[in-house]
């Protein structure tokens, strides 16, 4: 039986793990703190024991301060473990602002806002030659797109009609993470096939649920938080041609329209 360990049992993970043993898969998993499914990530005898015996591991775990708690603790057991497959979730934001141009997986990291996030992408890719990484843009799916957003009045639409994101639907995160079981290690970014502004997002949830558009604001009236700033900071389109060649993958949501439809029928 396949065993994946998950350390960070987070959205994405804990919808790959449901898909995993719906499959026949034995996961283990780690949380900040135990419940009746996973393992605390500081149960190191636990964790080690999983590491050890695990025929896959995966690692959501975003990097904290300025360091990857998961090779900072569980590094040399991970470097040395005998499974054939090893996966890290990271982030586009390691490409930095490229003012609206596309990155692929050769694009330069690091001079972004999230540099603590590019040092542990990189050292993923240190730590093992058969590691695969996956650069993700902004995650949506079920319970957690412009969808609920807007039905929770905390949707904006911001005056920046050049500014494009990419994005993804979680569950082509899941499709892709699989197809990487049979393919070769790397880098792979899993973006959907339509970078587009923020706005055209928002607009579209508000007219499937029969709802007014939010009013067109500045940065400066929406009054954002520090977090929702930096995003808007940066502007890149993401390229997925290396994981359409290399995995034989391709998003079951190849723009956000399919996407949101795909969660309001969900929602239903």
């Amino acid at each position: 039986m396949p065993h994946m360990l998950i350390l960070g049992m987070g959205y994405t993970a804990s919808r790959l793990a449901d898909r995993l043993r719906a499959d026949g898969w034995h996961i283990t998993a780690t949380r900040r703190h135990a419940d009746a499914d996973t393992l605390a990530f500081d149960d190191e005898p636990g964790v080690r024991d999983a590491i050890a015996s695990a025929t896959h591991i995966l690692s959501s775990v975003p990097p904290e301060g300025d360091a990857d708690p998961v090779l900072a603790r569980y590094g040399t057991a991970i470097a040395t473990a005998r499974a054939p497959w090893i996966g890290y979730l990271s982030s586009t934001g390691v490409y930095g602002d490229a003012r609206g141009a596309w990155v692929d997986e050769g694009s330069p990291v690091g001079t972004g806002r999230r540099t603590a996030r590019a040092d542990a992408d990189l050292a993923w890719g240190a730590l093992r030659a058969d590691a695969r990484r996956f650069r993700l843009p902004g995650i949506y799916g079920p319970g957690r797109s412009a969808l609920d957003r807007v039905r929770a009045g905390k949707a904006h639409r911001i005056d920046l009609p050049d500014q494009i994101f990419s994005r993804v639907h979680v569950d082509d995160i899941m499709a892709g993470i699989i197809a990487s079981f049979n393919g070769p290690p790397g880098i792979y970014n899993l973006a959907d096939d339509l970078p587009c502004a923020q706005n055209r997002v928002i607009e579209a949830a508000c007219d499937m649920l029969g709802l007014p558009h939010p009013p067109l604001l500045t940065l400066e009236q929406a009054a954002l938080s520090p977090m929702a700033l930096a995003f808007y900071a940066e502007n890149r389109r993401v390229a997925n041609g290396r994981a359409k060649r290399l995995l034989g993958w391709s998003p079951r949501y190849p723009t956000y329209a399919q996407g949101l439809a795909a969660c309001h029928s969900a929602d239903a």
